[in-house]
Protein backbone atom coordinates (compact mmCIF):
# COMPACT_ATOMS: atom_id res chain seq x y z
CA UNK A 1 0.00 0.00 0.00
CA UNK A 2 2.81 2.40 0.80
CA UNK A 3 3.84 2.29 -2.85
CA UNK A 4 0.55 3.99 -3.72
CA UNK A 5 1.51 7.31 -2.20
CA UNK A 6 5.18 8.18 -2.32
CA UNK A 7 6.75 9.73 0.75
CA UNK A 8 7.66 12.84 -1.23
CA UNK A 9 4.09 13.49 -2.31
CA UNK A 10 2.93 17.06 -1.84
CA UNK A 11 0.10 19.24 -3.05
CA UNK A 12 0.35 19.73 -6.81
CA UNK A 13 0.44 23.21 -8.32
CA UNK A 14 -3.28 23.01 -9.11
CA UNK A 15 -4.20 21.66 -5.68
CA UNK A 16 -2.03 24.06 -3.69
CA UNK A 17 -3.62 27.12 -5.25
CA UNK A 18 -7.16 25.76 -5.60
CA UNK A 19 -8.60 28.63 -3.56
CA UNK A 20 -6.94 31.14 -5.91
CA UNK A 21 -8.31 29.28 -8.96
CA UNK A 22 -11.80 29.37 -7.48
CA UNK A 23 -11.52 33.14 -6.93
CA UNK A 24 -10.34 33.50 -10.53
CA UNK A 25 -13.36 31.51 -11.71
CA UNK A 26 -15.65 33.80 -9.73
CA UNK A 27 -14.21 36.81 -11.59
CA UNK A 28 -14.27 35.10 -15.01
CA UNK A 29 -17.79 33.80 -14.43
CA UNK A 30 -19.08 37.23 -13.35
CA UNK A 31 -17.48 38.87 -16.41
CA UNK A 32 -18.90 36.17 -18.69
CA UNK A 33 -22.37 36.65 -17.24
CA UNK A 34 -22.13 40.44 -17.58
CA UNK A 35 -20.74 40.72 -21.12
CA UNK A 36 -21.92 37.43 -22.69
CA UNK A 37 -25.08 36.53 -20.77
CA UNK A 38 -26.36 34.17 -23.45
CA UNK A 39 -23.36 31.82 -23.50
CA UNK A 40 -23.88 30.03 -20.19
CA UNK A 41 -27.66 29.94 -20.66
CA UNK A 42 -27.24 28.42 -24.11
CA UNK A 43 -24.91 25.75 -22.75
CA UNK A 44 -27.19 24.99 -19.82
CA UNK A 45 -30.20 24.72 -22.15
CA UNK A 46 -28.60 21.70 -23.84
CA UNK A 47 -30.22 19.18 -21.52
CA UNK A 48 -31.94 15.80 -21.33
CA UNK A 49 -34.52 15.29 -18.56
CA UNK A 50 -33.29 18.46 -16.80
CA UNK A 51 -29.68 17.19 -16.90
CA UNK A 52 -27.39 19.71 -18.63
CA UNK A 53 -25.21 17.83 -21.09
CA UNK A 54 -22.17 20.20 -20.94
CA UNK A 55 -22.32 20.26 -17.15
CA UNK A 56 -22.77 16.47 -17.02
CA UNK A 57 -19.61 16.05 -19.10
CA UNK A 58 -17.66 18.43 -16.84
CA UNK A 59 -18.90 16.73 -13.70
CA UNK A 60 -18.03 13.27 -15.03
CA UNK A 61 -14.45 14.40 -15.62
CA UNK A 62 -14.41 15.81 -12.08
CA UNK A 63 -15.40 12.42 -10.64
CA UNK A 64 -13.66 9.81 -12.81
CA UNK A 65 -10.05 10.78 -11.86
CA UNK A 66 -11.03 10.40 -8.19
CA UNK A 67 -12.61 6.97 -8.63
CA UNK A 68 -9.84 5.51 -10.78
CA UNK A 69 -7.35 6.09 -7.93
CA UNK A 70 -9.21 3.74 -5.58
CA UNK A 71 -7.85 0.25 -4.97
CA UNK A 72 -10.89 -1.70 -3.82
CA UNK A 73 -8.78 -4.73 -2.96
CA UNK A 74 -7.71 -2.82 0.14
CA UNK A 75 -11.31 -2.59 1.39
CA UNK A 76 -11.27 -6.32 2.14
CA UNK A 77 -8.16 -5.91 4.28
CA UNK A 78 -9.78 -3.16 6.37
CA UNK A 79 -11.44 -5.79 8.56
CA UNK A 80 -8.10 -6.48 10.23
CA UNK A 81 -8.29 -3.11 12.01
CA UNK A 82 -12.00 -2.22 12.07
CA UNK A 83 -11.97 0.50 14.76
CA UNK A 84 -10.74 3.44 12.62
CA UNK A 85 -13.00 2.39 9.75
CA UNK A 86 -16.06 2.10 11.99
CA UNK A 87 -15.23 5.44 13.65
CA UNK A 88 -15.11 7.25 10.33
CA UNK A 89 -18.31 5.65 9.09
CA UNK A 90 -20.10 6.52 12.35
CA UNK A 91 -19.01 10.16 12.21
CA UNK A 92 -19.71 10.55 8.47
CA UNK A 93 -23.22 9.13 8.52
CA UNK A 94 -24.52 9.39 12.11
CA UNK A 95 -23.11 12.74 13.29
CA UNK A 96 -21.88 14.95 10.45
CA UNK A 97 -25.11 15.30 8.38
CA UNK A 98 -27.12 16.33 11.43
CA UNK A 99 -24.60 18.80 12.83
CA UNK A 100 -24.37 20.35 9.36
CA UNK A 101 -28.14 20.79 9.22
CA UNK A 102 -28.22 22.22 12.75
CA UNK A 103 -25.30 24.64 12.25
CA UNK A 104 -26.51 25.80 8.81
CA UNK A 105 -30.06 26.27 10.10
CA UNK A 106 -28.81 28.25 13.11
CA UNK A 107 -26.49 30.59 11.22
CA UNK A 108 -28.13 30.89 7.78
CA UNK A 109 -31.73 30.32 8.84
CA UNK A 110 -31.69 32.41 12.03
CA UNK A 111 -28.62 34.56 12.74
CA UNK A 112 -27.88 35.60 9.12
CA UNK A 113 -31.41 35.34 7.72
CA UNK A 114 -31.89 39.10 7.59
CA UNK A 115 -28.85 39.47 5.31
CA UNK A 116 -30.00 36.72 2.92
CA UNK A 117 -33.33 37.96 1.55
CA UNK A 118 -35.26 36.92 -1.52
CA UNK A 119 -36.68 33.84 -3.22
CA UNK A 120 -35.74 31.75 -6.23
CA UNK A 121 -37.41 29.36 -8.64
CA UNK A 122 -35.74 25.94 -8.51
CA UNK A 123 -35.95 23.21 -11.13
CA UNK A 124 -39.44 21.84 -11.37
CA UNK A 125 -40.96 25.28 -10.88
CA UNK A 126 -41.10 25.45 -7.09
CA UNK A 127 -40.38 28.76 -5.36
CA UNK A 128 -38.29 28.72 -2.16
CA UNK A 129 -36.73 31.31 0.10
CA UNK A 130 -33.08 31.86 -0.77
CA UNK A 131 -31.80 31.11 2.71
CA UNK A 132 -33.35 27.62 2.47
CA UNK A 133 -31.54 27.09 -0.81
CA UNK A 134 -28.21 28.00 0.82
CA UNK A 135 -28.95 25.58 3.69
CA UNK A 136 -29.73 22.89 1.10
CA UNK A 137 -26.28 23.36 -0.43
CA UNK A 138 -24.71 23.01 3.00
CA UNK A 139 -26.70 19.81 3.59
CA UNK A 140 -25.48 18.33 0.30
CA UNK A 141 -21.91 19.08 1.39
CA UNK A 142 -22.46 17.62 4.86
CA UNK A 143 -23.66 14.26 3.55
CA UNK A 144 -20.87 13.88 0.98
CA UNK A 145 -17.92 12.51 2.98
CA UNK A 146 -14.31 12.54 1.90
CA UNK A 147 -12.63 13.69 -1.31
CA UNK A 148 -9.65 12.36 -3.19
CA UNK A 149 -7.67 15.26 -1.77
CA UNK A 150 -8.03 13.73 1.69
CA UNK A 151 -5.37 11.27 0.54
CA UNK A 152 -3.01 14.23 0.54
CA UNK A 153 -4.25 15.68 3.83
CA UNK A 154 -3.69 12.34 5.57
CA UNK A 155 -0.25 12.02 4.04
CA UNK A 156 0.83 15.54 4.99
CA UNK A 157 -0.29 14.78 8.55
CA UNK A 158 1.97 11.68 8.52
CA UNK A 159 -1.04 9.43 8.95
CA UNK A 160 -1.70 5.88 7.77
CA UNK A 161 -2.00 6.24 3.99
CA UNK A 162 -3.49 2.78 3.68
CA UNK A 163 -6.32 3.59 6.10
CA UNK A 164 -7.05 6.87 4.29
CA UNK A 165 -7.26 5.11 0.93
CA UNK A 166 -9.56 2.42 2.32
CA UNK A 167 -11.89 5.09 3.72
CA UNK A 168 -12.09 6.84 0.33
CA UNK A 169 -13.18 3.52 -1.19
CA UNK A 170 -15.67 2.65 1.55
CA UNK A 171 -17.20 6.13 1.53
CA UNK A 172 -17.65 5.93 -2.24
CA UNK A 173 -19.52 2.64 -1.82
CA UNK A 174 -21.68 3.82 1.09
CA UNK A 175 -22.62 6.98 -0.83
CA UNK A 176 -24.26 4.78 -3.45
CA UNK A 177 -26.76 3.56 -0.86
CA UNK A 178 -27.01 6.31 1.78
CA UNK A 179 -26.59 9.63 -0.06
CA UNK A 180 -29.98 9.71 -1.78
CA UNK A 181 -32.24 8.66 1.13
CA UNK A 182 -30.39 10.71 3.75
CA UNK A 183 -30.15 13.74 1.46
CA UNK A 184 -33.81 13.57 0.55
CA UNK A 185 -34.87 13.32 4.19
CA UNK A 186 -32.72 16.24 5.37
CA UNK A 187 -33.81 18.43 2.44
CA UNK A 188 -37.37 17.67 3.47
CA UNK A 189 -36.62 18.79 7.01
CA UNK A 190 -35.34 22.02 5.45
CA UNK A 191 -38.65 22.31 3.52
CA UNK A 192 -37.00 22.04 0.11
CA UNK A 193 -38.67 20.19 -2.79
CA UNK A 194 -37.52 16.56 -2.90
CA UNK A 195 -37.30 15.10 -6.42
CA UNK A 196 -36.42 11.57 -5.27
CA UNK A 197 -35.90 10.21 -8.78
CA UNK A 198 -33.52 13.05 -9.58
CA UNK A 199 -31.53 12.47 -6.38
CA UNK A 200 -31.18 8.77 -7.18
CA UNK A 201 -30.26 9.57 -10.80
CA UNK A 202 -27.58 12.03 -9.69
CA UNK A 203 -25.99 9.41 -7.42
CA UNK A 204 -25.97 6.85 -10.24
CA UNK A 205 -24.56 9.31 -12.80
CA UNK A 206 -22.01 11.09 -10.62
CA UNK A 207 -20.96 8.33 -8.22
CA UNK A 208 -22.02 4.98 -9.68
CA UNK A 209 -20.91 5.46 -13.29
CA UNK A 210 -17.45 6.95 -12.53
CA UNK A 211 -17.01 4.29 -9.81
CA UNK A 212 -17.82 1.49 -12.26
CA UNK A 213 -15.66 2.87 -15.07
CA UNK A 214 -12.87 3.79 -12.64
CA UNK A 215 -12.70 0.26 -11.23
CA UNK A 216 -12.59 -1.53 -14.59
CA UNK A 217 -10.34 0.97 -16.40
CA UNK A 218 -7.89 0.89 -13.46
CA UNK A 219 -7.76 -2.89 -13.59
CA UNK A 220 -7.32 -2.92 -17.37
CA UNK A 221 -4.64 -0.19 -17.44
CA UNK A 222 -2.59 -1.78 -14.64
CA UNK A 223 -2.79 -5.22 -16.28
CA UNK A 224 -1.69 -3.76 -19.61
CA UNK A 225 0.97 -1.22 -18.57
CA UNK A 226 1.91 -2.04 -14.96
CA UNK A 227 1.30 -0.21 -11.69
CA UNK A 228 4.36 2.03 -11.99
CA UNK A 229 3.18 3.46 -15.34
CA UNK A 230 -0.37 3.83 -13.99
CA UNK A 231 0.75 5.77 -10.93
CA UNK A 232 3.58 7.86 -12.37
CA UNK A 233 2.24 8.58 -15.86
CA UNK A 234 -1.52 8.09 -16.07
CA UNK A 235 -2.51 9.55 -12.68
CA UNK A 236 -0.01 12.37 -12.98
CA UNK A 237 -1.71 13.72 -16.09
CA UNK A 238 -5.24 12.83 -15.00
CA UNK A 239 -5.39 14.85 -11.75
CA UNK A 240 -5.32 18.28 -13.50
CA UNK A 241 -8.21 17.08 -15.69
CA UNK A 242 -10.42 16.76 -12.60
CA UNK A 243 -9.56 20.23 -11.34
CA UNK A 244 -9.92 21.84 -14.79
CA UNK A 245 -13.39 20.28 -15.14
CA UNK A 246 -14.26 21.62 -11.70
CA UNK A 247 -13.06 25.12 -12.61
CA UNK A 248 -14.96 25.14 -15.90
CA UNK A 249 -18.14 24.18 -14.01
CA UNK A 250 -17.52 27.02 -11.56
CA UNK A 251 -17.12 29.55 -14.38
CA UNK A 252 -20.55 28.56 -15.71
CA UNK A 253 -22.07 28.63 -12.23
CA UNK A 254 -20.76 32.10 -11.42
CA UNK A 255 -21.83 33.43 -14.81
CA UNK A 256 -25.38 33.08 -13.43
CA UNK A 257 -24.51 34.41 -9.99
CA UNK A 258 -22.60 37.52 -11.04
CA UNK A 259 -25.26 40.12 -10.25
CA UNK A 260 -26.06 38.54 -6.88
CA UNK A 261 -22.40 38.47 -5.81
CA UNK A 262 -21.73 42.02 -7.00
CA UNK A 263 -24.81 43.33 -5.17
CA UNK A 264 -24.40 41.17 -2.04
CA UNK A 265 -20.75 40.08 -1.71
CA UNK A 266 -21.31 39.28 1.96
CA UNK A 267 -23.21 36.13 0.93
CA UNK A 268 -19.98 34.21 0.34
CA UNK A 269 -18.71 35.06 3.83
CA UNK A 270 -22.04 34.32 5.51
CA UNK A 271 -22.16 30.85 3.94
CA UNK A 272 -18.47 30.21 4.67
CA UNK A 273 -18.82 30.79 8.43
CA UNK A 274 -21.11 27.81 9.23
CA UNK A 275 -19.17 25.58 6.81
CA UNK A 276 -15.89 26.45 8.56
CA UNK A 277 -17.41 25.85 12.01
CA UNK A 278 -18.84 22.50 10.87
CA UNK A 279 -15.49 21.36 9.44
CA UNK A 280 -13.58 22.21 12.61
CA UNK A 281 -16.25 20.70 14.88
CA UNK A 282 -16.32 17.34 13.06
CA UNK A 283 -12.52 17.24 13.05
CA UNK A 284 -12.38 17.82 16.82
CA UNK A 285 -15.14 15.30 17.56
CA UNK A 286 -13.51 12.57 15.47
CA UNK A 287 -10.02 13.32 16.78
CA UNK A 288 -11.27 13.17 20.39
CA UNK A 289 -13.14 9.91 19.73
CA UNK A 290 -9.98 8.48 18.18
CA UNK A 291 -8.08 9.32 21.35
CA UNK A 292 -10.86 7.83 23.49
CA UNK A 293 -10.81 4.61 21.42
CA UNK A 294 -7.03 4.46 21.94
CA UNK A 295 -6.26 4.64 18.24
CA UNK A 296 -2.71 5.35 17.20
CA UNK A 297 -1.99 8.84 15.88
CA UNK A 298 -1.44 7.35 12.40
CA UNK A 299 -5.06 6.13 12.40
CA UNK A 300 -6.70 8.91 14.43
CA UNK A 301 -5.36 11.77 12.27
CA UNK A 302 -6.63 10.51 8.90
CA UNK A 303 -9.94 9.45 10.50
CA UNK A 304 -10.46 13.02 11.70
CA UNK A 305 -9.37 14.52 8.38
CA UNK A 306 -11.62 12.18 6.38
CA UNK A 307 -14.52 13.13 8.63
CA UNK A 308 -13.83 16.85 8.30
CA UNK A 309 -13.43 17.03 4.53
CA UNK A 310 -16.28 17.01 2.01
CA UNK A 311 -16.74 15.38 -1.37
CA UNK A 312 -17.56 18.75 -2.92
CA UNK A 313 -17.58 17.31 -6.45
CA UNK A 314 -20.60 15.14 -5.59
CA UNK A 315 -22.27 18.03 -3.74
CA UNK A 316 -21.85 20.38 -6.73
CA UNK A 317 -23.09 17.71 -9.13
CA UNK A 318 -26.15 16.92 -7.02
CA UNK A 319 -27.11 20.55 -6.36
CA UNK A 320 -26.78 21.31 -10.08
CA UNK A 321 -28.99 18.44 -11.19
CA UNK A 322 -31.51 18.97 -8.35
CA UNK A 323 -31.91 22.73 -8.22
CA UNK A 324 -30.11 24.10 -11.27
CA UNK A 325 -26.77 25.66 -12.03
CA UNK A 326 -28.02 29.11 -10.99
CA UNK A 327 -29.45 28.00 -7.62
CA UNK A 328 -28.39 29.22 -4.19
CA UNK A 329 -27.71 25.58 -3.28
CA UNK A 330 -25.09 25.32 -6.03
CA UNK A 331 -23.50 28.57 -4.85
CA UNK A 332 -23.26 27.20 -1.29
CA UNK A 333 -21.50 24.03 -2.49
CA UNK A 334 -18.95 26.19 -4.31
CA UNK A 335 -18.21 28.08 -1.10
CA UNK A 336 -17.28 24.66 0.28
CA UNK A 337 -14.63 24.39 -2.44
CA UNK A 338 -13.45 27.90 -1.63
CA UNK A 339 -12.63 27.14 2.02
CA UNK A 340 -11.58 23.49 1.62
CA UNK A 341 -7.84 23.90 1.03
CA UNK A 342 -6.97 26.57 3.65
CA UNK A 343 -9.18 24.92 6.29
CA UNK A 344 -7.79 21.42 5.74
CA UNK A 345 -4.19 22.70 5.76
CA UNK A 346 -4.94 24.34 9.11
CA UNK A 347 -6.26 21.03 10.48
CA UNK A 348 -3.20 19.18 9.18
CA UNK A 349 -1.01 21.58 11.19
CA UNK A 350 -3.14 20.95 14.28
CA UNK A 351 -2.65 17.20 13.82
CA UNK A 352 1.12 17.52 13.56
CA UNK A 353 1.33 19.74 16.65
CA UNK A 354 -0.77 17.36 18.77
CA UNK A 355 0.93 14.08 17.91
CA UNK A 356 2.23 13.83 21.48
CA UNK A 357 -1.35 13.38 22.70
CA UNK A 358 -1.08 9.91 21.21
CA UNK A 359 2.44 9.17 22.51
CA UNK A 360 1.44 6.00 24.35
CA UNK A 361 -0.34 4.57 21.36
CA UNK A 362 2.51 5.64 19.07
CA UNK A 363 5.09 3.58 20.94
CA UNK A 364 4.50 0.40 18.96
CA UNK A 365 4.80 2.25 15.63
CA UNK A 366 8.41 3.13 16.33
Amino acid sequence: MERYIHEERRLSFFEKYLTAWVFACIVIGILLGKFFPGVARALDSLSIYQVSIPIAICLFFMMYPIMVKIDFAEVVKAGRAPKPVLLTLFVNWCIKPFTMLAIAALFIGVLFKGWLPGTEIVKGGGEVELFRSYIAGCILLGIAPCTAMVLIWGHLAKGNDGHTLVMVAINSLTMLFLYAPLGGWLLGVNKMPIPWQTIALSVVIYVGLPLFLGYYSRKWLIDKNGFKWFEEQFLRYLTPVSICALLLTLVLLFSFKGDLIINQPQIILLIAIPLFIQTCLIFLVTYALGKWLKLSYRDAAPSALVGASNHFEVAIATSTILFGLSSGASLATVVGVLIEVPTMLLLVKICLRTRLWFVQEEAHHG
